[in-house]
């Protein structure tokens, strides 16, 4: 009996010794404290005929995403953002052709035209390169894909399906913007 106390103290002082010195398993840190997942995500800002239109799209690079911003011409429109298979042009039904491992589908609730006069108030050089992103490290593409009845789509090609944001800022003046921002990493 002696002998099973004495094993059994020896057993725990060496369970209580591998504890104290074999090292915690650590959590993954966030990359750059990133928690924003990559699910869609909806915005239930002004839709026609209160939302300002689409006039502008345009990009920058930071150090832990890249961003796409979305310029109207009055208060944010409602808006739907979500990684897609393909993303659909508007009354076309075709997908835009776009690079990158995964696609972004914005689809804003207001038109890239004035509604009272028809007149463009967005109208792209080239639908396919919104904006120049090419060699960036998130960013592959950003096309147009057309504005019907009430929405406009922007499709973006993105490196991998990625953490993002969405979020809208007011100003200049009467105007305001829709933010999208894209992690470098998990």
């Amino acid at each position: 009996m002696k002998k099973n106390a004495v094993t059994g103290a020896i057993i725990a002082i060496i369970a209580a010794v591998v504890t104290l010195v074999t090292p915690a398993v650590a959590q993954a840190s966030p990359y750059c404290g990133i928690y924003w997942g990559s699910l869609a995500k909806d915005g239930t800002g002004q839709s026609l005929p209160g939302a300002g239109a689409l006039t502008n799209v345009r990009a920058g690079q930071h150090d832990c995403y890249d961003r796409l911003v979305i310029d109207f011409n009055g208060p944010a429109s409602g808006y739907h953002v979500e990684y897609v298979g393909g993303v659909p042009q508007q009354a076309l039904g075709n997908d835009l052709v776009l690079r990158g491992g995964a696609f972004l589908n914005i689809v804003l609730r207001t038109t890239a035209y004035n509604i009272d006069t028809g007149a463009a108030t967005y109208a792209p050089e080239n639908r396919t390169e919104l904006v120049n992103v090419q060699g960036w490290r998130t960013l592959q593409q950003v096309s147009f894909g057309g504005s019907f009845e009430g929405y406009t789509t922007v499709g973006v090609g993105v490196r991998a399906r990625l953490p993002f944001r969405v979020f809208t800022l007011p100003g200049p003046d009467s105007a305001s913007r829709l933010v999208i921002d894209v992690a470098h990493s998990w």
